[in-house]
């Protein structure tokens, strides 16, 4: 560690604002985000200090709480923040972020949390997944769907975007049903969709309300293809929810060809077993480039070091996908980083496409 006369250098202290309830405590996240930091060891003069905050944002939470948790980072002296990880808080978070002219780094799917101060990491998105699906019920000769869909500004934005898709490929919607982020039953939703005879049922959302709707098939006996956004990587941190995925094809944004998840892999299994991970290890390495590079060791240099890093190859995605940043880019994932998989014997699969 670089000594000066008045003693230890004050360190770099990064914001880490979790906005949901975190099993390990933050474990996975803050030891992968270090993983990813420590590929600039050397380029950086001073030690790393992280300062978390928990919050339980929407949807089972409030703004209240995630505004608290923010304004606490904020005081903290916080260079960047890494989170929110959900669409609807990083809509809250990213003009707090204006305000407060910090730079963010959100890993949700909404393309329009991105901000001035507000970059972006998609873990999925809200807007490039509906294509996605719609093109896969092509190639898999399904042609009329039912759509579920969470009844919030996520699950809202992913039914519109599929509307825009399947009406541009010609496919049919048998019937819509808007239901709560949380609903825990959905029997009674499923039967009303069933009288449609949709060939195939697509699930929008954030994931919570995925168990009820498995259980609800299970329950009526309704043996019907599902496809799902991005809410299905929730198997990674539920187990038990499975066998009730068995057979679902999802989005998520891991790949088994990617040379640098594999490399990750050799420090880390947990850390290259799923898209949080992954994404976790790409922030670190884009907010340590940034520093690196920042011409001022401000939030405002952090912000203008961000956007000079290019062309780094990514952890997620297919290989050959990039992260890097522009003046008014600040969508970190460049090329093909969605990927289909589907849970399969209580693994996820990658799905092979013609």
């Amino acid at each position: 560690m670089t000594r000066s006369a008045a003693g230890d250098i004050t360190p770099i202290r990064l914001g880490l604002l979790y906005d949901f309830p975190q099993g390990d405590g933050g474990a996975l996240v803050e030891d992968t985000l270090r993983l990813g930091l420590a590929t600039v060891a050397g380029r950086v003069d001073r030690p790393v200090e992280l300062v978390a905050r928990h919050a339980r944002g929407l949807p089972a939470g409030s703004e209240h709480e995630l505004v608290t948790a923010f304004a606490e980072l904020n005081a903290e002296g916080v260079l960047a923040i890494v989170g929110p990880s959900i669409s609807d808080n990083a809509l809250i978070a990213a003009p707090l972020c204006d305000a407060a002219r910090v730079p963010a780094i959100n890993y949700s799917g909404g393309e329009r949390t991105r901000s001035e101060w507000m970059f972006h990491y998609q873990v999925g998105s809200l807007e490039e997944e509906p294509p996605l699906l719609a093109t896969r019920m092509i190639e898999r000769g399904l042609s009329r769907a039912a759509i579920v869909y969470d009844q919030s500004p996520v699950g809202r934005r992913y039914a519109e975007c599929f509307d825009a898709a399947r009406a541009r490929l010609g496919l049919e919607v048998t019937a819509t049903a808007a239901i709560s982020p949380l609903a825990e039953s959905l029997e009674p939703v499923l039967d009303r969709l069933r009288v449609g005879a949709p060939e195939v049922l697509v699930y929008f959302g954030l994931g919570v309300a995925s168990r009820a709707l498995s259980l609800g098939l299970d329950a009526l006996h309704w043996n019907v293809p599902v496809l799902a956004n991005s809410s299905l990587m929730f198997g990674y941190a539920r187990p038990d929810w499975r066998d009730g995925y068995a057979g679902w094809e999802y989005v998520d944004t891991i790949a088994d060809d990617n040379t640098v998840r594999t490399a990750l892999a050799e420090q880390s299994r947990r850390a290259a077993g799923g898209p949080i991970g992954c994404a976790a290890y790409d922030m670190g390495r884009l907010l340590g480039e940034a520093i690196a590079r920042a011409d001022h060791l401000t939030r405002a240099g952090v912000a203008d070091g961000l956007r000079r890093v290019k062309q780094l190859p990514a952890t997620s995605g297919y290989e050959g996908t990039l992260i890097g940043f522009g003046t008014y880019d600040h969508a970190a994932l460049k090329g093909h980083y969605l990927v289909l998989r589907e849970w399969r014997d209580g693994a996820s699969v990658q799905v092979a496409r013609p």
